[in-house]
């Protein structure tokens, strides 16, 4: 039984469920382990606390993330990957491994000082 909030295309859902850089870079440090909110916002600087949460909360509906509140004082929260979400490993060290195959540009070259003297 599929969502219908989601593509039937595995790629396209794919693309769906991590969309914008920060969820497979949320996904990245999760692979680490367990985190805290802070700690996730901190190991990703430039993302927005409002960006966090929303993937995140997008992330447990999914069943790719587990959130955990203990009943301490202060309160704290913990995120981490169910397997479903610990799946996503060999995708993101795939991309890893593709990406450090792609040769960086060539420099544009120098232009010649002499081509540009008028004779």
């Amino acid at each position: 039984m599929s969502n219908p909030c989601l593509p039937e295309c595995g790629v396209a859902r794919f693309l769906t469920l991590l969309n914008g850089p920060w969820a497979t870079l949320i996904v990245r440090e999760l692979l680490r382990g367990p985190h805290r909110f802070t700690e996730l916002r901190d190991a990703l600087p430039g993302i927005s606390p409002h960006t966090l949460t929303s993937r995140l909360r997008q992330f447990e509906t999914h069943g790719i993330v587990i959130r955990t509140a203990y009943a301490e004082i202060p309160p704290r929260v913990e995120y981490q990957l169910t397997p479903l979400g610990e799946g996503l490993r060999d995708v993101l060290n795939a991309m890893g491994t593709w990406a450090e195959a792609v040769p960086d540009p060539e420099p544009d070259p120098e232009p010649d000082p002499e081509s540009d003297a008028i004779a």
